[in-house]
């Protein structure tokens, strides 16, 4: 099999939220594994000088309404959350809890959960007991998994996650990365899956 998809998110991005909803569908039609890389976009917006798209004037009330269009568009079920955006390093560490110590495809459906609890939902999943308790509705051990999300491994893996998307160029989400072409952005798809395809090649090609 070639080479994963990586694929960087942050779970307070709706952006993210789509692709999340259709990457693992599109990794499998083009033969490919998604490796699922959760970082902090505060962290990201500080160090490259930038901030989330509603905090800019009239770029704000336009990604607002972008958001639902292209929810509609692809069909994907959306709801703007009463609180957004929200700190997201609870449902991050627990993705990367749930990797390691429960498999990699429990942690995707976990993400995949709380996207739609946030993004259709509604749910606060910057509150511990709120992503417990998607966890909990998946069978995952509620105890286990608040312990582990807040343990200092688990803490530290994050910080490296982001650090290594920003190594690796990661400026926003999502942010796609496949034998070192990068694409960033939902409405990058098309372009993705043509470069997998073999009908998008590289620049000097």
């Amino acid at each position: 099999m070639a080479g994963p998809i990586d694929f960087y998110f942050d779970f307070s991005s709706p952006y993210a939220y789509f692709a999340a909803s259709r990457i693992e569908q599109l990794a499998v039609d083009n033969g490919r594994l998604v490796q699922w890389h959760p970082v902090l976009l505060g962290v990201v917006f500080r160090t490259v000088g930038t901030a989330a798209l509603t905090s800019y004037p009239l770029k704000g009330d336009y990604s607002f309404h972008d958001f639902e269009r292209t929810a509609r568009f692809h069909g994907i079920p959306y709801n703007r959350p009463p609180r957004f955006p929200l700190p997201t390093q609870v449902a991050a560490r627990a993705m990367l809890w749930t990797a390691e110590h429960v498999g990699e495809a429990r942690a995707i459906e976990l993400a995949q959960a709380l996207f739609r609890a946030m993004f259709v939902d509604g749910v606060a999943i910057d509150e511990e007991k709120e992503v417990i308790s998607v966890g909990a509705a998946l069978g995952l051990d509620p105890d286990a998994l608040a312990a582990g999300q807040d343990s200092a491994p688990v803490r530290e893996r994050l910080r490296a996650e982001t650090q290594d998307a920003l190594a690796r160029g990661v400026f926003g989400a999502p942010f796609m990365i496949v034998e070192g072409e990068a694409f960033w952005g939902f409405d990058r798809f098309n372009q993705l899956d043509a470069f997998l395809k073999g009908a998008l090649q590289r620049k000097g090609e």
